[in-house]
């Protein structure tokens, strides 16, 4: 089966998206099982068939997150691994993620339809809250390089905010908004640069960025240790000006597939080929609505590698399903769990 993507786009009733999800998603189990042999083990020690019927999504076998961190996950031979992404841990531990060549186009186009919902299908002038050197030490290989290289395929004329020594460079700040300021235009970066580089030059200088669509994303665990809450986070930047905000939760472990913040409201929103499902700590059921519980992201992009069922670190709720201003769950993140082992599977990963 090939995964086949309805313009990345937020299209989808809830209904429409377990028909639509859940048999491809049996379909990767089944994949990855015959082809990783670490997955397949987890699998046998769960007691976990691949091919039985599945009734719900919420049935599938999920993989805890943390085990791409200490151990290698790999569908396709190594000789057809195109590249591999690494996440940017904070706890020193880093998940490496292989893509094929297919994989990768495949990521690179489910990214694009989804963020052509908020910037448009043209590219645009682009302003990037980070500068070059993170792209040349990181490149494909870093979670922070790898997101950055990605969004400027989306925008052109780019313009970096921090110089190669990571201080504002407000001269070409001025000269991009000189040239491009009055039409929209694409702000990307990482939350934290955002609010602690762009945010203090925008109210220091005055600089009119009402032109702009800022996405951004990750970062919020430094902002919540500053007492900065996603609210006065978007707040601050509409006084500054800055209106059209979109934050996204993806995760290198799941890389191409974004969770996207509606034009109006802080809630995050699925695109047609994902899902999320929110489970009960204790009993590891999914949560009704409004109750907070374990994030579990679902996706079909992931083919090169067993990514396709990840129960998170996270912490999050869902608000309404089929309620907001897209179809589907509509959720938000609320922080990271206690750092935690991935017990019962772990054991499972190792040689038998």
């Amino acid at each position: 089966m090939t995964t086949t993507l309805r313009g990345g786009r937020f299209t989808l009733s809830q209904p429409e998206r377990e028909a639509k999800l859940l048999p491809e998603l049996a379909e990767l189990t089944a994949h990855h099982y015959a082809s990783c042999a670490p997955y397949a083990r987890i699998l046998a020690a769960m007691d976990e068939s691949p091919r039985r019927d599945y009734a719900h999504c919420r049935d599938l076998p999920w993989l805890p997150v943390r085990l791409f961190k200490h151990h290698t996950f790999k569908s396709v031979p190594d000789a057809e691994v195109f590249t591999t992404v690494t996440s940017s841990g904070t706890t020193g531990d880093a998940s490496r993620i292989y893509l094929d060549r297919a994989a990768a186009s495949m990521q690179q186009r489910a990214l694009s339809e989804t963020l052509r919902t908020v910037i448009g299908s043209h590219r645009l002038p682009m302003l990037i809250a980070d500068s070059s050197a993170t792209v040349a030490r990181g490149g494909t290989h870093s979670t922070r390089g790898a997101a950055i290289l990605g969004m400027m395929m989306y925008g052109k004329n780019h313009t970096f905010l921090l110089d190669a020594d990571d201080q504002v460079d407000l001269p070409a700040v001025r000269a991009f908004l000189a040239a491009h300021g009055e039409r929209p235009f694409l702000v990307f970066g990482f939350t934290y640069l955002i609010w602690s580089r762009l945010h203090p030059v925008l109210v220091q200088e005055g600089l009119d960025l009402s032109q702009g669509v800022l996405v951004h994303t990750g970062g919020w665990k430094k902002l919540a240790d500053r007492a900065v809450s996603a609210q006065e986070f978007r707040r601050g930047l509409e006084l500054c000006g800055l209106r059209r905000v979109h934050d996204f939760y993806g995760m290198a472990e799941q890389i191409g597939t974004v969770f996207l913040q509606g034009p109006d409201t802080h809630d995050l929103y699925c695109p047609d080929f994902a899902d999320v499902i929110i489970r009960d700590p204790q009993t590891w059921r999914e949560a009704p609505v409004g109750t907070p519980g374990v994030i579990e992201v679902l996706s079909t992009l992931p083919r090169s590698y067993p990514g396709h069922v990840l129960l998170t670190e996270d912490l999050g709720v869902v608000h309404g399903i089929d309620d907001g201003e897209w179809p589907g769950k509509r959720f938000s993140v609320l922080g990271r769990l206690p750092r935690a082992e991935a017990r019962g599977c772990s054991d499972a990963v190792g040689t038998p």
